[in-house]
């Protein structure tokens, strides 16, 4: 792997940011709310950051592992 980002990294990377900015958003409002325990929409939104963050390389912020 290259110093350099391909497109596509860009893509996957800018894909698991929004999906972390949309998470924790969803987190913050639903603690100021008084919501203490795991809704369905976190469940949405933290399993949509999972996927997102699978196709980033762990090296870039992603759990993504190169296999061999």
């Amino acid at each position: 792997m290259g110093w350099k980002k391909t497109p596509e990294e860009k893509a996957a990377i800018a894909e698991m940011k929004a999906a972390d900015r949309r998470l924790n958003a969803n987190s913050d409002r639903e603690r100021r709310n008084g919501v203490r325990d795991e809704t369905p929409e976190y469940q949405r939104l933290n399993a949509a950051a999972n996927e997102a963050a699978a196709k980033v390389s762990w090296l870039r912020g992603g759990t993504k592992r190169k296999t061999r």
